[in-house]
């Protein structure tokens, strides 16, 4: 592909037979623009605790982009709430430049999780770019006797009291992943939010927690050490990080084909000029070989798109998640 041009792929992600999100992933519009230059360090807030997939982006990319526009991108971790605490507080930011959030899939499910939102996931923010996408990772604890997701639907049903599984937080495509698949399973767990996928993690390889469904890249690392099992992954095709891990489907359950994404939004009224050049550096930073071989090692993919691309994935995660909820009946307050 021509980077120089914009070449948009659109990755069509289904459960069951309707889709679930439409990501536009690949090249940035934006050429590599000179516009807005920070003259005071840039808050990136993230709305997870440290140790998930989006804190792990946002630090690999805040570093270099300091470097890029001279001003440092000091990551600023508000964990709680399925994120509606950081993100409420970006949504209530001056519109400067100087306050900026990453965002996941998770803030298209917010306003069917919750009654009350004090913002609105499209009118209070402008978006800026995607970043990563990456298949979910449903992993259990290394000493559970589970290998594959048919013997984790028969312990769940033989165990008295049931099992649990943690994910990010309440609301999140993690937990509706989640019911999903008990659903499409005929058997129950218990779902246990965190404030984000690192802590879920640090409980699953401590024992605390028997079962994840996680961003793949956050449990990776315990996978390869031993610490955890991954016995399926969420994507219609098998993670290139994990070539020996079935998807869903080939595990048993038919139609699965969910993706988690990662990006960037600013306040609403951001400037163009601001969000211009911020598209522009992280989509270079994203193409670079050392950027992309250090998240791909771990599952994620780089995929820079326009500010018109993630106002799309947001408005269209909206509306089929919402319809998903409300079809399937499922409480998530």
């Amino acid at each position: 592909m021509n980077l120089r041009n914009c070449n948009s792929r659109i990755v069509s992600l289904r459960i069951g037979s309707a889709p679930a999100l439409l990501a536009a992933v690949t090249c940035v519009s934006f050429a590599h623009a000179q516009g807005w230059q920070p003259t005071r360090s840039v808050r990136w807030v993230v709305p997870y605790v440290p140790g998930g997939a989006n804190d792990l982006v946002t630090r690999t990319v805040a570093e270099p982009l300091s470097a890029a526009l001279g001003q440092q991108f000091v990551v600023d971790n508000r964990g709680g709430a399925s994120g509606t605490i950081a993100l409420d507080l970006v949504a209530r930011a001056a519109p400067d430049g100087y306050t900026l959030t990453t965002a996941a899939d998770a803030i298209t499910i917010l306003p069917s999780a919750f009654k009350k939102l004090s913002f609105d996931p499209r009118a209070s923010f402008v978006p800026i770019t995607t970043m990563t996408t990456q298949p979910m990772a449903l992993a259990v604890h290394a000493a559970l006797p589970v290998k594959s997701v048919k013997e984790l639907i028969a312990l769940a049903k033989a165990k008295a009291g049931g099992l649990s599984y943690g994910t990010s937080g309440t609301g999140t495509s993690q937990h509706l992943a989640g019911e999903l698949i008990k659903r499409a399973g005929g058997f129950e767990m218990t779902h246990i939010p965190y404030k984000g996928a690192g802590q879920a993690i640090i409980d699953l390889a401590g024992g605390q927690v028997p079962v994840v469904l996680v961003g793949s890249s956050t449990v990776i690392p315990q996978h390869r050490a031993g610490r955890a099992r991954i016995i399926a992954v969420t994507s219609a095709k098998r993670s290139a990080a994990l070539p020996d891990v079935p998807t869903l489907a080939e595990a048993g359950l038919a139609g699965f084909d969910i993706y988690h994404w990662i990006g960037i939004l600013g306040p609403a009224k951001l400037p163009k000029e601001v969000v211009a050049r911020v598209n522009g550096e992280v989509g270079r930073i994203l193409r670079s070989p050392a950027v992309r071989e250090r998240l791909e090692a771990v599952g994620l993919e780089p995929t820079p798109s326009t500010p018109q691309h993630m106002a799309a994935l947001i408005r269209d995660g909206m509306e089929r998640w919402g319809k998903l909820i409300a079809d399937l009946k499922l409480e998530l307050k």
